[in-house]
């Protein structure tokens, strides 16, 4: 059997994915630098596409005119391979919620350290964001075309956006993301989690954007009662970190030092 036609069985099993050490494993009478020769045929050809060092997708026909595997594609079966949880998060797992306004260019997933590193060579699609834990409770999972993925709740892709809004283009994109998920939104979900998930300071924000920038008061205030039952005290806070705060307004209910001015796209 050919590694072409083992890959083609795979396939036919419903598994698209695997590792070089998967083939070295089916081959291992064969040289390793035969093994690597054909999987760089192959890729060449488009029938594989390297999605991470030592691991190979199918490129499937609905995707061959291009020769892009989507992540949604292989996602899941990446991370078991690199046996991380994860979830897909930030502009994609709002995209995913119905929030499409602010289409992603790249693929976000968050996951834990040590850093996932791959080179923008090997797959410029993805872009890595790490937290000190996975929060299994605030994710949702859905099917996609190889198997199940997993993605963050609406509240904590809510959260996510303002505090890593500089992954995602900053407070504006957030506030714009923010107009179109706010209808999936439930905050009296999971709550306690959410908050020991998130940073005091991003909740504050969120808080802010939601009450006075989108007008979402019933949102807010769902949002500042559950700060308010789990006692938490706060403290001011600027709205972008990296801006002086000198002569900016204050907002006495979040606590915001207003450094920043939002804009929301029209939807």
């Amino acid at each position: 059997m050919t590694i072409r036609n083992w890959i083609k069985q795979q396939e036919s099993l419903g598994k698209p994915t695997f590792s070089y050490r998967d083939v070295k494993v089916n081959f291992s009478d064969m040289p390793e630098q035969h093994i690597m020769n054909e999987l760089y045929r192959l890729s060449r050809q488009k029938i594989i596409q390297s999605v991470y060092k030592s691991f190979y997708t199918v490129i499937p026909i609905q995707y061959s005119v291009r020769g892009i595997v989507p992540p949604t594609y292989y996602i899941d079966q990446l991370m078991e391979y690199l046996a991380k949880p994860y979830y897909i998060s930030l502009l994609s797992a709002a995209e995913i919620h119905g929030a499409a306004h602010q289409r992603p260019q790249r693929f976000s997933v968050t996951t834990l350290r040590p850093v996932v590193t791959t080179s923008a060579r090997k797959n410029n699609l993805i872009v890595w964001n790490y937290r000190k834990d996975i929060p299994e409770n605030l994710l949702c999972s859905k099917n996609s075309e190889t198997g199940i993925i997993h993605y963050s709740s609406a509240e904590l892709t809510a959260v996510d956006l303002v505090q890593f809004e500089h992954q995602i283009g900053g407070l504006s994109v957030a506030a714009t993301v923010l107009s179109e998920l706010v209808e999936t939104i439930d905050f009296s979900k999971n709550s306690n989690t959410l908050f020991q998930t998130a940073s005091l300071t991003s909740i504050q924000r969120l808080g802010y954007i939601l009450d006075y920038i989108l007008e979402e008061t019933k949102q807010a205030e769902m949002l500042y009662q559950q700060l308010c039952l789990l006692n938490k005290k706060l403290g001011y806070t600027p709205l972008a970190h990296c801006l002086p705060i000198r002569g900016a307004k204050r907002n006495n209910k979040w606590k915001i030092i207003i450094n920043q001015t939002i804009e929301i796209d029209d939807i």
